[in-house]
């Protein structure tokens, strides 16, 4: 399996398709696995690589964690496959990495595309990805636990499917590279610690913010405000999507990003 040894560390990724380079990056708890909704579009178009962030999956979670680690984490990544430049596909915590990466290494970063993400998290979502904290470290039934989480995520349809609900705990429960109370706690305090609006104005390269029109966790204000602080942004509201908006409306994900990458 491959593997890069980085800064101590072990990261783990995958390559799929063929075309220009797009780097996956995935959000809160979630790992490379995060994408199969939209693996085989995307795949059809670019060379996609798909990274377990530091904390997640098959990549070492007893280390220090923050989003500047994890931006110098993909930027090792790129450079050890021999790439020039990457386009940046990050989700919610993954759109925070992204920014991060092109902040610190713009020589790097061709396009950006944020899919419901923030500048800085809301308070609100502090105080929440803190309570989940507190319920798992005190033991809180797993499937309850992740039920709790997917009220955010999903919308009014996925729930209304009871075998899809059912099908989904299960994938979860019985998940094989499980995130660790510890490292789940690190990755919200590196959520917390994370605040772009002082620089975002620096960053010029192409931006292309995705957001879902019914995203509880992150609200559309959220988008409008990075694309009036951005320099080079355009927004995209996909219709009837919510904070996960790649898995419930992966069409609409996958047209929004072939258009933004396709060459002028």
């Amino acid at each position: 399996m491959p593997f890069l040894d980085h800064d101590g560390i072990q990261l783990y990724f995958e390559q799929h398709g063929s075309g220009p380079p797009l780097l996956l990056l995935a959000g809160l708890a979630s790992d490379s696995r995060s994408w199969p909704a939209v693996l085989p579009g995307l795949a059809e178009r670019f060379t996609l690589i798909l990274l377990d962030n530091r904390g997640v999956g098959r990549s070492s979670q007893d280390c220090a964690i923050s989003i500047s680690l994890m931006a110098d984490d993909c930027a090792a990544l790129i450079r050890y496959l021999r790439l020039t430049r990457v386009s940046l596909l990050g989700h919610s915590m993954g759109g925070m990495v992204a920014l991060e990466c092109a902040r610190r290494h713009p020589e790097l970063v061709e396009r950006l595309l944020l899919a419901a993400t923030a500048a800085r998290n809301p308070v609100r979502n502090n105080l929440l990805f803190q309570d989940w904290a507190d319920l798992y470290d005190a033991g809180c039934d797993r499937a309850v636990w992740f039920r709790s989480l997917l009220y955010w995520i999903f919308t009014e349809r996925f729930f209304e499917d009871q075998r899809l609900l059912q099908l989904t705990l299960e994938y979860l429960l019985n998940y094989p590279w499980p995130q660790s109370a510890a490292a789940f706690r690190q990755q919200i305090r590196a959520i917390a610690a994370f605040d772009a609006r002082g620089w975002l104005g620096q960053l010029n390269v192409p931006t292309c913010v995705l957001a879902g029109e019914l995203d509880r966790l992150m609200p559309l204000e959220q988008s409008n405000d990075l694309v009036r602080q951005l320099p080079d942004a355009v927004l995209t509201v996909l219709q009837g999507a919510p904070h996960s908006l790649q898995t419930e409306q992966p069409e609409l994900f996958v047209r929004a990003v072939v258009d933004f990458l396709k060459p002028a």
